[in-house]
């Protein structure tokens, strides 16, 4: 009988994500959900307690698809190992990845990304206390970079660089006329989300060492 309801209700997520993915997030109803797979409404509340409910059982769905880094890696190789996995699913769904910025992490799926990533920050060095808010400044990168590249922030849209220029007198805009050339240039985004990875990891690794220095006992070498 568990299996059975288990396997119902992976049914139902499943049509939950696609309505989102092909209509969007606000489209996702008990209503629509149970008419994508042949049930009524309230037949979906004996599996989801509301709608709420069925919104964390997609983020969850989502973020099961993020596969565990090998156990030998070192701290900054599974973060950079799970910075990947994120990225992925964002680019596997689009529509729906923007879920993860409106909703606390409590699938199990997503509380073991946050257990991964605390395990690697531990390891780093960082001192425990610390720990929850490095996470959460990791995390925020993760989900807003992958939202702002699936959602379209990053492109041009109706204006490239130097029409955006043109829109106001130059002498308002005196970061954009000495930046023109490095703003025109086109941007590799690969590189460009690797360097930032990067840059924020040297940041835990600096904050990881201040932290071992102020646990050595004063006087010991």
């Amino acid at each position: 009988m568990r299996k059975l309801k288990d396997s119902r209700r992976a049914e139902i997520v499943d049509a939950a994500l696609l309505v989102a993915a092909e209509q969007g997030v606000k489209a996702v109803s008990m209503r629509a959900v149970a008419a994508r797979i042949g049930l009524t409404p309230m037949a979906l509340y004996g599996y989801f307690r509301n709608k709420d409910e069925l919104l964390d059982a997609i983020i969850g769905r989502m973020l099961a698809e993020i596969s565990r880094p090998a156990a030998d890696l070192g701290w900054r190789e599974t973060i950079l190992h799970l910075a990947a996995e994120v990225r992925s699913v964002a680019r596997r769904h689009p529509s729906v990845f923007p879920l993860l910025f409106t909703r606390p992490a409590v699938s199990p799926s997503a509380i073991m990304v946050i257990d991964l990533l605390f395990d690697a920050l531990l390891r780093a060095g960082v001192e425990p206390a610390q720990v929850p808010r490095m996470e959460r400044m990791i995390s925020t990168f993760l989900i807003g970079y992958a939202i702002s590249e699936v959602g379209g922030r990053f492109s041009e849209g109706t204006l490239d660089t130097r029409g955006r220029r043109a829109q106001l007198e130059p002498d308002l805009l005196p970061g954009h006329q000495l930046l023109a050339g490095h703003l025109d240039a086109p941007v590799d985004w690969d590189a460009e989300y690797r360097a930032d990875l990067d840059g924020l990891l040297d940041i835990v690794a600096g904050l990881a060492a201040r932290d071992q220095r102020r646990r050595q006992p004063i006087g010991k070498p």
